[in-house]
C-alpha cells in the first residue's frame, strides 16, 4: 500500500516545550553516535502533539537526530502506527484486515465505516470527529474480527458491537476495551479447558484494567 504525506501542510513545526524536554530525555537512553534509534518515539511524540504526523515534524525530528530528511520520510510512510494526514479527533478506527480477521468478519466491520464514519479510509466523517483505514496485522488473532482506536483493542467484534461503540464515543463516552464475548485476554473460545487459576479471576486483563483506569482520571480532569 502506497502511503503519502497529506497534500496540505503546515509551515512548521516545533515541539512544545514539555515534549521538547521529553525529547531530550529521550536521547539520553542511547549511546553516544547513537541517537538515531530514538526516532520512532519522537516521530511518535510529534503526531500526539498535532493529531497527525506532518512533512514538517519528520524534519524538526530529523534535524534534532542529524540524519537526512529522507531517513525521517521513510520511517513515517513505513509504519502504520504514523498517521500522514489529519484523522477524526474524536476516534480513528484502524481495522484489522489480515488473515484471521478477514475470515472472522473483518470485510463487514469494513463496511460497518464505511456506512458510519465515511465511504473512503483516511476520509474524515462529516462531522470531522472520526475516520478509518484498514491495516495489517494489529496481533490479536485469537480474537478476530478486532479493531484499534487510539492505543486500545477492541476484539471478538460483530458490526453491532462497533456500531455501539462508535455511538458511545459519538457521545463523549469511553467504551470498554477488550473482548466484546466477555474473554479475559486470549482465551479458548469455548473457555478454559486446561491450566485453570483457584479462585476467581479479574473481571478484566491487565490492558484493559489499565485502559479503565486511563480512561477514569481523563474524565475526572
Amino acid at each position: 500500500m502506497q502511503r503519502k504525506f497529506h497534500s496540505v501542510q503546515p509551515d512548521t513545526f516545533a515541539f512544545s516545550a514539555e515534549n521538547y524536554a521529553w525529547a531530550e530525555r529521550q536521547l539520553t537512553k542511547y549511546p553516544d553516535g547513537r541517537q538515531a534509534s530514538a526516532i520512532i518515539p519522537l516521530l511518535w511524540r510529534a503526531q500526539k502533539q498535532e493529531g497527525w504526523l506532518t512533512r514538517p515534524a519528520c524534519e524538526h525530528v530529523a534535524d534534532m537526530l542529524g540524519l537526512p530528511h529522507i531517513r525521517a520520510y521513510e520511517v513515517a510512510t513505513f509504519y502504520f502506527m504514523f498517521q500522514l494526514q489529519p484523522i477524526g479527533s474524536v476516534a480513528h478506527v484502524q481495522v484489522c484486515g489480515t488473515t484471521c480477521c478477514m475470515i472472522c468478519g473483518a470485510e463487514d466491520l469494513v463496511e460497518a465505516c464505511r456506512q458510519k464514519i465515511a465511504r473512503q479510509p483516511h476520509q474524515l466523517s462529516e462531522c470531522g470527529r472520526f475516520s478509518w483505514e484498514e491495516v495489517e496485522c494489529l496481533g490479536a488473532c485469537a480474537n478476530a474480527p478486532m479493531v484499534q482506536i487510539g492505543s486500545d483493542y477492541y476484539e471478538d467484534l460483530s458490526v453491532a458491537d462497533l456500531s455501539e461503540i462508535l455511538d458511545q464515543f459519538a457521545e463523549g463516552g469511553c467504551p470498554v476495551p477488550g473482548s466484546r464475548r466477555g474473554r479475559y485476554s486470549s482465551e479458548p473460545a469455548g473457555g478454559l479447558t486446561s491450566l485453570s487459576r483457584d479462585g476467581e479471576k479479574p473481571r478484566l486483563a491487565p490492558a484493559v484494567a489499565l485502559a479503565v483506569q486511563s480512561a477514569s482520571r481523563r474524565r475526572e480532569v
